[in-house]
């Protein structure tokens, strides 16, 4: 009898591979095993609706239990895997048991980057990775008066949102000299200073952390410049480190993810890695091999893994694309750039459009609360037409007839 194939992780990545396998009319066993004790569920929106309570458990949760008996998918979660015997094609669990595969994907994500100064540990300080650090964080917000976020990416600038609409004190720590530095540009990490200043958010850049202080809980962040503030909820957000110990404790190539091929395929045939984990060639890095952290892209790479086991193989070409809800405010970006690629600001009513170029080439476009815009960048990124720096400061050409090739 056939062991199918076994997915370790149930997150986005790992159920839309379940998922699309069953659609696409695979019809061997699939075993879904997640460390979590729930459902599959979403989690961009753990630091946004989930955290507003605009949404409940029942509303991140992928599909219900029903979904998976429907389909055949067998799903064991609270499940830790100790190690993958590639030799007999087996999965050995942290409860004794095994699970044999045909072919074995790893969906294992990523995990919070930790801060190592004194008192990271205290009560009141936390991170955001899961449904069970967001249900902390909203108990904890109950009482809270004083908020630090150290880390001005994504995840705590939304957390440092809600926190403002809540009328709280929020500062947020940031080590280099603007937010989001290595996510978007100067034009676009300006809006969104001014965007939550206005809100009430102070920033402090440059600001590295030394020690969080307090007697039963946190109270006090220091700073390296020897300042302090007030804080008594504190939120890490500094980013996150690829889970490859099992690939890596296997013999599978890793490096900052699991080194996968234009097929999402490990140096292991019967061995397969997609999402948060895994590191994969990609032409919008101009052919290097990129690590990208979004949903779209866990989406994506799942699909494309099962139309490969069903007998349809294609190399993995999706555009990367990214969203971050702040405040009253969408930020979108297609594309994937480089710190060092060339910023082109298009003059617009309202929101903003960023275009990116490296050597002249459109590498990625950054707007706000422009979704028409957003699509198409995402249309001419795909098809690979060719837009000029001019072109895109100028409001008259048309990115939608670009788009759609009229």
């Amino acid at each position: 009898m056939s062991a199918g194939v076994v997915v370790v992780g149930a997150g986005q990545a790992g159920f839309q591979l379940a998922a699309s396998l069953r659609e696409a009319g695979y019809a061997d066993p699939i075993t879904l095993l997640g460390d979590e004790p729930d459902l599959p569920y979403q989690r961009p929106p753990l630091s946004k609706a989930y955290l507003a309570g605009k949404t409940d458990a029942s509303g991140l949760e992928l599909r219900p239990a029903a979904y998976f008996s429907d389909h055949r998918i067998h799903h064991r979660p609270s499940v830790r895997i100790d190690a993958i015997d590639r030799a007999a094609r087996r999965v050995l669990c942290a409860d004794g048991t095994a699970v044999a595969y045909d072919h074995l994907v790893l969906a294992t994500g990523a995990r919070n980057r930790a801060l190592p100064v004194p008192g990271a540990d205290l009560a009141g300080v936390f991170q955001l990775r899961g449904r069970a650090d967001a249900d902390g964080l909203k108990a904890a917000l109950v009482d809270a008066r004083s908020v630090a976020v150290v880390g001005a990416g994504f995840i705590g600038l939304e957390f440092a949102g809600i926190c403002a609409a809540r009328g709280l004190s929020v500062t947020v720590l940031e080590s280099a000299e603007r937010p989001m530095a290595r996510a978007v540009s100067a034009e676009t990490a300006s809006f969104f200073t001014r965007a939550h200043g206005n809100a009430g958010i102070r920033f402090l850049f440059g600001a590295g952390v030394t020690a969080i202080e307090g007697e039963k809980g946190a109270e006090t962040v220091r700073l390296r410049d020897g300042s302090s503030l007030a804080a008594d909820l504190v939120l890490v957000g500094i980013g996150v480190i690829p889970n490859q110990a099992l690939a890596e404790a296997a013999g599978l190539a890793v490096g900052d993810g699991v080194h996968v091929d234009a097929f999402l395929a490990t140096d292991d045939p019967a061995v397969s890695a997609i999402g948060d984990c895994a590191r994969a060639p990609s032409r919008f890095a101009d052919g290097a091999s990129v690590r990208i952290e979004s949903v779209q892209n866990a989406l994506d790479q799942g699909r494309c893994l099962a139309a490969r086991l069903v007998g349809r193989p294609a190399a993995y070409d999706a555009v990367p694309w990214f969203w971050s809800d702040q405040g009253p405010h969408k930020l979108q970006i297609a594309g994937l750039s480089a710190p060092s690629d060339a910023a082109v600001a298009r003059p617009v009513a309202s929101g903003l459009c960023v275009f990116r170029f490296r050597e002249g080439r459109l590498s990625a476009v950054e707007t706000v609360d422009r979704p028409g815009d957003h699509m198409a960048a995402r249309r001419i990124l795909a098809q690979g037409r060719t837009l000029s720096p001019t072109a895109a400061a100028d409001p008259a050409h048309d990115l939608k007839a670009l788009a759609t090739g009229r």
